[in-house]
This record gives C-alpha cells, sequence and structure tokens, in this order.
C-alpha cells in the first residue's frame, strides 16, 4: 500500500485548503492594481486609450473564456492555473520595461488570457478534490474563505502601493507585482489534481466543449444555474471600478477616499466569509438576499453621505455572498467530465454581462451623478430577486443541495 493511499483525508483537505488561500492571496496581492491607471495616464495616454484598453481586457476575456474551459477539461486544471499567473508576470513586465499604448494592450490580451484560464478550473479542480475526499460539503465555506483572502490581498496590495511607488517608482511596483504573479505560479504547482477515467478519456477540447453546450440545452436546472451566475455577479463586479467616484462624489477629501473604499472591501470580505453558515440557502432565501442588498445599495447611493456608504458596503457583502452561493449551486449540478466547461460558459456570461454594464455605466453617468447609476442598477437585482421568488412560490424546489447534487 503506497504512502499516499494510506493519508488521512483530513491531510489532503488541509492541504488543498493551504494552496488554495495561498494562491488566492497571491494572485491578488499586487501593488500595480491600484496605481495601473496612473501608470498609463502618466505615460500620456487619452481617456479614449485607456477605456480602449479596459474594452481589450473584456473582449479578450469573452474570446477565451469557454475554449480555456474546454481545454482544462481536456488537459489539466492544474496546468492553467499556473500558467495563468505567468502571463499576467510577462504583462506586467512589458508594461514598465516599454510603456507605450502597444505594450499596455499587450499586457491586458496576457491578463485577459489568464483570467480565462483561471476561471472554471480553479473551481472545477477545488470541487472534484473535495468531492474525491468526501468532503464536497466544504465548498462553500472553502471558496467563501479563499475569496475573503483574495479581497484581503487587494487590500494589503493598495497599502504597500503607495510607499513603494514613492521609493521606487513604476518599476519597483512592478517588479514587485512580477514576483507576486511568480509566487502564485509556483503555488498553483502545489495543488492536488487526480483526473477520474472518464475525464481522462475526455478526448479533444472542441468534444468537451460540445458536450457541455448539449447538456445546456438539454438540462434546465444546469442551464438556469448558469444563467444565475452571471446575474449575481456581473453587475456589482463591474460598478466597483466606479466606487471611487462614487465615494468622491459624498464630498470627502480625495485623502480620505481609499478609507472609505476599504469599508466598503470589508463589506464584501464579510460576504465572503458567511458562505458557509448560509451555504443552504434555498432560492427563496437568495431572493431575499438580493433584494435586501438591492435596496442597501440604492439607499446607500441615493444619500450620497460618507455614512451611507455603510450601505453600500452591506449591499456588497450581500453580493459577494450571493456570488458564491451561486457558483456553489452551480458546482453541484455539474459532473467532473465538464466541469471546467460549463463554469467557463457562466464565466463568458459574466464577462459579457459586465461589459453591457460598462457601457450603460458610462450612458448614464455622462448626463447624470454616480449615485444615479448605482441606484438604477441596483434595480437589475430586485428583478433577479422577483424572479427567483416566483419560481420559489411556483415550487422549485431543486435548489436544496440534496437534490442539487448530481446523481450517478
Amino acid at each position: 500500500m503506497t504512502l499516499s493511499s494510506t493519508r488521512p483525508p483530513a491531510t489532503a483537505v488541509r492541504r488543498l485548503t493551504t494552496t488554495l488561500y495561498g494562491y488566492s492571496f497571491l494572485d491578488e496581492c499586487v501593488p500595480l492594481y491600484p496605481v495601473y491607471t496612473l501608470l498609463f495616464s502618466d505615460t500620456g495616454l487619452s481617456v479614449w486609450q485607456i477605456s480602449s484598453l479596459f474594452a481589450l481586457w473584456s473582449l479578450t476575456g469573452v474570446l477565451l473564456e469557454v475554449p480555456s474551459g474546454a481545454w482544462a477539461d481536456a488537459v489539466s486544471r492544474r496546468l492553467l492555473l499556473w500558467l495563468g499567473p505567468l502571463l499576467t508576470a510577462a504583462g506586467f513586465a512589458l508594461w514598465v520595461l516599454v510603456p507605450s499604448y502597444w505594450a499596455f494592450a499587450v499586457g491586458f490580451v496576457l491578463w485577459g488570457a489568464r483570467g480565462a484560464f483561471v476561471s472554471g478550473a480553479l473551481e472545477a479542480l477545488v470541487y472534484e478534490e473535495l468531492e474525491r475526499l468526501g468532503a464536497a460539503e466544504r465548498y462553500a465555506r472553502l471558496m467563501g474563505r479563499s475569496r475573503a483572502v483574495g479581497l484581503v490581498a487587494v487590500m494589503t496590495a493598495m497599502g504597500l502601493a503607495g510607499p513603494v511607488l514613492a521609493r521606487g517608482g513604476y518599476g519597483a511596483v512592478g517588479a514587485a507585482s512580477v514576483l507576486a504573479c511568480v509566487a502564485s505560479a509556483a503555488t498553483a504547482t502545489a495543488f492536488p489534481e487526480h483526473r477520474s477515467a472518464a475525464a481522462d478519456d475526455g478526448g479533444s477540447g472542441a468534444a468537451t466543449l460540445r458536450a457541455g453546450l448539449a447538456r445546456i440545452r438539454r438540462e434546465p436546472s444546469v442551464r438556469g444555474a448558469i444563467l444565475l451566475v452571471p446575474a449575481v455577479a456581473a453587475v456589482w463586479g463591474a460598478l466597483d471600478e466606479y466606487t471611487p467616484l462614487l465615494v468622491r462624489e459624498t464630498g470627502v477629501p480625495d485623502a480620505r477616499v481609499p478609507y472609505l473604499l476599504l469599508l466598503i472591501w470589508a463589506g464584501a470580505t464579510a460576504g465572503s466569509l458567511l458562505a458557509g453558515p448560509f451555504e443552504r440557502l434555498g432560492t427563496r432565501g437568495l431572493a431575499w438576499l438580493l433584494g435586501v442588498a438591492a435596496v442597501a445599495l440604492a439607499a446607500g447611493a441615493a444619500a450620497g453621505t460618507p455614512l451611507a456608504l455603510g450601505l453600500v458596503a452591506v449591499a456588497f457583502g450581500g453580493f459577494q455572498l450571493a456570488t458564491v452561493l451561486a457558483d456553489v449551486r452551480l458546482q453541484r449540478r455539474l459532473d467532473d467530465t465538464g466541469r471546467a466547461t460549463l463554469t467557463s460558459v457562466a464565466g463568458l456570461g459574466t464577462e459579457l454581462v459586465t461589459v453591457a454594464v460598462y457601457a450603460g455605466y458610462a450612458a448614464i453617468a455622462s448626463g447624470a451623478a454616480h449615485s444615479t447609476a448605482f441606484v438604477l442598477f441596483s434595480l437589475s437585482y430586485a428583478l433577479t430577486a422577483l424572479v427567483l421568488a416566483f419560481r420559489a412560490r411556483g415550487g422549485a424546489r431543486n435548489e436544496s443541495p440534496r437534490q442539487g447534487c448530481r446523481t450517478q
């Protein structure tokens, strides 16, 4: 009997947990995140050029999201998890070594490819490893905590960026960011990956993709779970990019803006940590969660005061919790052979809705206050809550964890 076959499951779960938390932290602790827009501006880029870079970033994710998921199912999830951060490292190195529009564009393409590679592959690997160890019920708690770790890493990077930039300029910030990406890639190699025979015989990525799309058409429960992910995750994820403008609009000095942003990030972090206790929340409960968060977002944004931003933090916490729970519902409806593919289909939907939110926000905020845009987008969550409440009232009970699990 080999050593691996006698290793207690608790040890294997601990290894997976430690690797995931380390990967999540290093993947988000990138000092360039809070200052790369300043780098673009200081290089001489116009607002139009900067916006076009964001569009290129999103377009790359749209084009590669589903093919990369199919590749992960056909080849290896761990491969994509360590390759993705290396692509980002190369892009960041280009930004600080040869700062120019085209270097930034190449960097965003590489960054977009990294996002597509990791999206779907990470969730699929973690869920399948937990399932293999008989610990699939820990998925919600584990992923919630890992996202909280990532949010803490973002706040850490925000705190580090200023001193590093002051002492070494963009070169030092870029070097620190490249090192973080390389460390993230190295951590990914420690992920366990035990592919089943069915997965190993899955064939080409194209065949996996066709099978996954056929399942979406054939199974309404899978289709509904996939649609729920962008409905929950996309809007608040896009609005997050505009929260500094919302904070500034309350009239606080610019020096206080980062501290109020930390309040909002703290709300999202709390939402991640609540995923475990709330993992059995049904459709009716999810409807109430989104409805309350929508009201909090609208009220906090409309008030226009620094104190009311606490309501925005509450709303973001609710949306983060709902995002984790939507992922849990999806994973419990999938099987091993196409898990990354179908998770990536949900990620594609999120990317498409995010692009639409960017365009809609620009149209609204060009003639109205940022608070008005936040209030209007809160209505999308109110609508989603109403749809879920209608489903719950109609007797849709397939949201429960036992019924959501796939049958053998």
